[in-house]
């Protein structure tokens, strides 16, 4: 059985976990994840995927971290929430102190490599994965290859520009698809009906602290699962502008399939079913033009520990496409 590590670099903790060529994750190790970024992130890593090499003979170590990766992927260009590791190359830092081949790649890559090939998206060679979280990221595989673009930055869905001068987003320009599809759009949603009408907003407000600025996306998925007017509402508007995007992404891409991943998809059908409907709305030429499925990832957060660890296997492949 061969073997590779997948270790996925978040905000709190690292994680990773012995893959084998099935995607099937047979140990965990973590640990906390060191403010300081930089060397004592690396110690870190290594620390995790030493403690798994030392029960599992492990071919290679994939890293999965937001962020821009060098096409050669050894380094971390720039990354947005990690302090000193802008420019660091994770292949020499960390391999040294494991003794073995490690590639780094985007985290939304990676997690779309791991649904596409493991979890909702097996079987398709034509896949797209939205991962609706605080914005919008993504992957594409296309005949059954990760793209990555010119630059490897491919697939930044979340900064479509779907409304000329909207909502300013954290990207510097106004109207990105993240601002009207995400799970903070779904907040936006949601608080601008209830300042509208706070009458119609007593038995959502009762779930947070009785304020509109306590509402959480939780808060908001468990009423709509009560059947709450102002919830359904929430998330119906969020899977308009979703269905929307994804009617757009499908003629320039042709997807077979588009799976839906992030906190969101927690809501299931509430938000998966008018986003189907939405696509079928907003299709160009109507009727014409065939509608990728739309499925809700499987994975969950092992799909781009999952996916790394196996796009590392394939990287030290001389015969890899990936």
């Amino acid at each position: 059985m061969s073997y590779s590590i997948g270790v996925d670099v978040g905000g709190t903790k690292v994680l990773g976990g012995v893959v084998d060529s099935q995607g099937k994750v047979h140990a965990h190790a973590r640990r906390d994840t060191p403010r300081e970024g930089g060397a004592d992130l690396n110690q870190a890593i290594a620390d995790v995927a030493l403690e798994l090499i030392s029960q599992f003979d492990v071919d290679c170590v994939g890293v999965s971290a937001a962020g821009f990766v060098s096409s050669d992927r050894k380094t971390m260009l720039a990354t947005p929430n990690i302090a000193q590791w802008n420019g660091v190359n994770l292949e020499k830092e960390i391999g040294g102190r494991i003794n073995r081949p490690v590639v780094i790649e985007n985290d939304a890559n990676s997690a779309a490599w791991g649904e596409a090939k493991f979890g909702a998206g097996r079987g398709e060679d034509h896949v797209i994965l939205l991962t609706i979280g605080t914005g919008i990221g993504g992957g594409i595989v296309i005949d059954g290859a990760l793209q990555r673009g010119a630059h490897g930055i491919a697939a930044e869905f979340g900064h479509m520009r779907v409304v000329p001068e909207g909502h300013l987003c954290g990207c510097g320009q106004r109207g990105c698809f993240e601002q009207y599809a995400s799970g903070n759009a779904l907040l936006r949603h949601a608080r601008e009906a209830i300042n509208a009408s706070p009458e119609i907003a007593r038995n959502l407000l009762s779930l947070g602290d009785g304020s509109v600025s306590g509402l959480s996306g939780k808060h908001i998925t468990d009423a709509a699962r009560m059947g709450d007017a102002v919830a359904l509402a929430a998330f119906n508007t969020t899977a308009q502008w979703l269905g929307a995007g994804i009617a757009s992404l499908s003629v320039l891409l042709d997807p077979r399939c588009v799976i839906i991943g992030g906190g969101v998809i927690d809501a299931g059908e509430i938000l998966l079913a008018p986003t189907r409907e939405a696509v079928e709305r907003y299709m160009p030429f109507s009727g014409k033009h065939p509608s990728p499925r739309i499925v809700a990832a499987e994975l969950g957060n092992e799909a781009g520990l999952v996916g790394v660890a196996d796009l590392a296997r394939y990287r030290i492949a001389p015969s890899s496409s990936v």
